[in-house]
């Protein structure tokens, strides 16, 4: 075990991670500035409410970006951000949430979730399913309809919508129209030296997995959890039933082969729309405006698939 990988040491070092990230934030320009995030793809406005969603683990803030258009009963879209499980930051995915909302015609609801090493697992996926849960049950109140519901996130948040999605399919609900995966981690259970790049040097390295995991499920022998890593093979559970699937992983990702087996375990159940592979990029690809036109032709898949998902009457 390396010295980052002891639970104590990682909770310590990202603990570090989140007070750097936060003084990061609060610049006014730049690309890691939240000013410098919120600038992206401009021709997609702005239109947001705040909300807090109760849940059993802590209060859960959310953001509510409206549709441009106005239509009655509109469907919704959970998103959940990237980060680790340890970073919170939800605007990362303002420019995403801005141009589902317009070209996918939904409300998305993006939500700033626990995140360790405050709330370990489970807590995060028992959040997030019971924020899907209550934006299900609470739709009418909100101005959306919660009968048309997707759910999606990059990274760490693709990781929590994948356990949303077996969540509600072992207790019987909400029903979720599509489930969006983008790069996401999906198999915790294998360490990251034991994980293979197409590149020398990819963006993940080592010594943020021993921080990451071990922050967010600080006992090893909870990592093959089916919440945690639902591709690893000691996961045989039936999956006929779970939310139909959109898949996109990185070329050059540590994580694209969990993503890839993940794609087909759910091909096998029928489940699988569509798995995209991201020519020449790598993990996060997307938030480099070097690879804006990759970024651009991703968001506009999962919002083609959104709509498709959730067609009116």
């Amino acid at each position: 075990m390396s010295f980052l990988a002891r639970p104590s040491v990682a909770a310590l070092a990202a603990r570090t991670m989140q007070r750097l990230t936060a003084l990061a934030g609060r610049r006014t320009t730049g690309p890691g500035s939240t000013a410098g995030r919120l600038a992206r793809l401009p021709e997609y406005p702005r239109s947001t409410r705040e909300l807090t969603v109760p849940t059993s683990v802590a209060p859960a803030p959310v953001t509510v970006y409206a549709p441009l258009a106005e239509t009655p009963d509109p469907p919704v879209h959970v998103n959940f951000h990237g980060g680790g499980y340890v970073m919170s930051m939800p605007e990362i995915d303002d420019a995403l949430c801005r141009l589902l909302a317009v070209e996918a015609g939904v409300v998305v609801v993006n939500v700033k979730y626990a995140v360790a090493p405050r709330f370990p697992f489970p807590g995060p996926p028992r959040q997030a399913y019971e924020v899907v849960r209550w934006v299900a049950e609470h739709g009418a109140a909100h101005g959306w309809d919660g009968a048309r519901l997707t759910v999606g996130g990059q990274s760490a948040g693709g990781g929590l919508a994948a356990a949303v999605a077996r969540l509600a399919l072992e207790e019987g609900g909400p029903s979720i129209a599509l489930q969006v995966l983008h790069y996401p981690p999906l198999d915790l259970a294998t360490g990251a030296r034991d994980k293979r790049s197409a590149i020398a040097r990819p963006i993940l390295r080592p010594w943020m997995a021993d921080v990451f995991d071990s922050s967010y499920v600080p006992d090893p022998a909870l990592r093959a959890d089916r919440l945690v890593s639902p591709a690893h093979p000691s996961d045989t559970a039936d999956l006929t039933g779970i939310a139909p699937a959109l898949v996109i992983t990185a070329a050059h990702d540590l994580l694209r082969a969990e993503g890839v087996r993940y794609a087909e375990r759910l091909a096998a159940a029928g489940a699988l729309r569509e798995h995209h592979d991201v020519p020449g990029v790598d993990h996060g690809y997307d938030g480099d405006e070097e690879n804006e036109e990759q970024a651009r032709a991703s968001y506009a898949l999962i919002a083609r698939h959104v709509r498709q998902a959730t067609p009116g009457d």
